[in-house]
């Protein structure tokens, strides 16, 4: 079975693949491939008005384009203060072209005075599973925590320096891969889909 992550981060491709499963419950072996094994299909905008209609457009498109099993998601991390935002705008925050450094710079100068239990925040993602010409699934994981008032660490990407998760002392970049998979709301959406990949029959 080759089902087609839908990303072209290497590093994300690198976190999912080490969450999925690489054989199902009957022994069929499944393998993962990213959007430069298959020509670097370019992938629509992200023009949803939600996390799960951003993870559909891309998994449809993918999935329709190469005739492949495809997964996409979306994440969005909301800060309770700042009442949801940035939710679904959170990879471009700062602007349609602003890297991360930007958007973690834009959260921090919003958040700016607050004590920590005003930061409370939330990491959200949506995995999309879709068949060619066919039905989607969806899985959800959530990762509560709240923001920090600076950079702590040298792992993950985006806004995990700044996130520091719920029960602990940690922000996602302080963690080692393992342990950010094991609590992370990607990992859990992830999980979940890969105990469905797992159980499928021919």
């Amino acid at each position: 079975m080759k089902i087609l992550i839908a990303t072209g981060n290497e590093h994300k491709f690198k976190e999912i693949t080490d969450i999925l499963p690489r054989r199902t419950q009957t022994g069929e072996d499944i393998e993962y491939v990213s959007l430069a094994d298959v020509g670097g299909l370019k992938m629509p905008p992200e023009d949803g008005n939600t996390l799960q209609e951003n993870a559909r457009i891309k998994a449809v498109y993918a999935a329709n384009e190469t005739g492949l099993p495809a997964v996409s998601d979306d994440t969005g991390l909301e800060v309770e203060f700042l009442n949801g935002r940035p939710g679904v705008h959170t990879a471009r925050y700062a602007g349609e072209y602003a890297d991360a450094a930007d958007n973690n710079r834009k959260l921090l100068n919003e958040l700016e005075g607050l004590f920590l239990g005003k930061r409370a925040a939330r990491f959200r993602t949506i995995a999309c599973l879709a068949v060619p010409h066919g039905k989607t699934l969806s899985f959800e994981g959530v990762l509560d925590g709240f923001i920090g008032f600076g950079y702590r660490g040298e792992n993950g990407f985006g806004y995990d320096p700044l996130f520091i998760v719920g029960g602990s002392r940690k922000t996602l970049a302080e963690m080692t891969e393992t342990d950010k998979n094991a609590v992370s709301h990607r990992g859990k959406a992830f999980r979940k889909l890969g105990k469905y990949l797992e159980e499928l029959t021919k």
